[in-house]
């Protein structure tokens, strides 16, 4: 498929459930170092593949929208990046151990030469970035959805501060975001603060309240190795490395990953599926317009992702105007 650039607008889904369903099975996939991340596995086990790889802060229960939508046609296999959710903590927090990772679950829920749509939002689209060159990513990734997420340059672009560029700013989104103080319990205030950093204005008090409970379960001391690692955090190389089909999708009211990343990365992939622009939407893009993100990882499915029973391939890649 060409490059293609496109606007759209959220879709509301006021009474989706705020947890996702109980898992087909679950299990633990074990990384290179020894780090046991925790995978839940939800749909039929010969229906086409998606894997899900949360971001910062988050855990498996952000997908909740997506699971639902897609378990009933797709196998969908989500984890908890480690420190987070079940997985637990490890000492080893960079990008080459979220590759380690994201290959470790490939292969753990992947026959060989399997493949799947893997996505990824936030830290979870860098770790797709970081795996890009990783024989077993290349082995089983069909194609990418790349989520509100940027690969370098993250504290010096944000807009969660209202001030000039530079290096004031800069300074103070670092402290502000590698902060080690304790997030303490959801309060009206704290749901405030989220909703402004992180969401779009017409979030939902439902969206807000879900993403403040995953947010504030992450214990703080992988909240802060990570945000360290974010702060250094140098992937473009690896964007060129990324040579299946990969669509990006942003908010344009974005405040962490804003859509100057998103047109970065569309420039650099060397097959760039298409550009998602939601008008209004924040950095949650997942649980702010669960209907198109669901819709966009479905149209990747069915361009480009695995259409048989497990191990053999027979989707094919329609091209534009086909």
């Amino acid at each position: 498929m060409s490059r293609l650039s496109r606007s759209t607008r959220r879709t509301s889904v006021a009474d989706r459930p705020a947890t996702p369903p109980i898992p087909v099975r679950e299990l633990t996939a074990v990384s290179v170092d020894g780090a046991r991340l925790h995978v839940e596995v939800h749909g039929a086990d010969d229906a086409p593949v998606v894997v899900l790889s949360h971001g910062w802060t988050c855990s498996t229960a952000f997908w909740a929208a997506q699971i639902r939508e897609l378990a009933s046609d797709h196998r969908v296999v989500a984890y908890d990046q480690r420190g987070h959710g079940r997985s637990p903590a490890s000492p080893g927090c960079s990008t080459d151990a979220l590759a380690d990772d994201l290959e470790a679950v490939l292969a753990a829920t992947l026959g060989p030469g399997e493949k799947a749509v893997v996505v990824g939002h936030s830290m979870g689209g860098m770790t797709v970035l970081a795996a890009s060159a990783r024989p077993g990513f290349r082995e089983h990734a069909a194609a990418v959805l790349l989520c509100s997420t940027g690969s370098s340059r993250l504290v010096a672009e944000a807009l969660v501060l209202p001030m000039r560029a530079g290096r004031l700013r800069t300074w103070l989104t670092r402290r502000s975001l590698s902060s080690r103080a304790p997030l303490g319990p959801v309060t009206p205030l704290s749901r405030r603060l989220l909703k402004y950093a992180t969401m779009g204005a017409g979030s939902t008090p439902a969206m807000v309240e879900e993403c403040a409970r995953i947010v504030h379960a992450c214990p703080r001391k992988a909240r802060y190795s990570w945000a360290r690692v974010l702060d250094r955090i140098q992937l473009d190389d690896q964007v060129r490395e990324l040579m299946v089909p990969a669509a990006v999708v942003v908010g344009t009211a974005d405040r962490l990953t804003p859509p100057v990343h998103a047109r970065a990365l569309a420039a650099a992939l060397p097959d760039c599926h298409g550009v998602i622009e939601l008008a209004g939407l924040g950095h949650m893009t997942p649980v702010e317009a669960p209907g198109e993100v669901a819709g966009v990882i479905r149209e990747l499915v069915l361009a480009y992702g695995q259409l048989g029973s497990r191990g053999n391939q027979v989707g094919v890649r329609i091209e534009e105007g086909a």
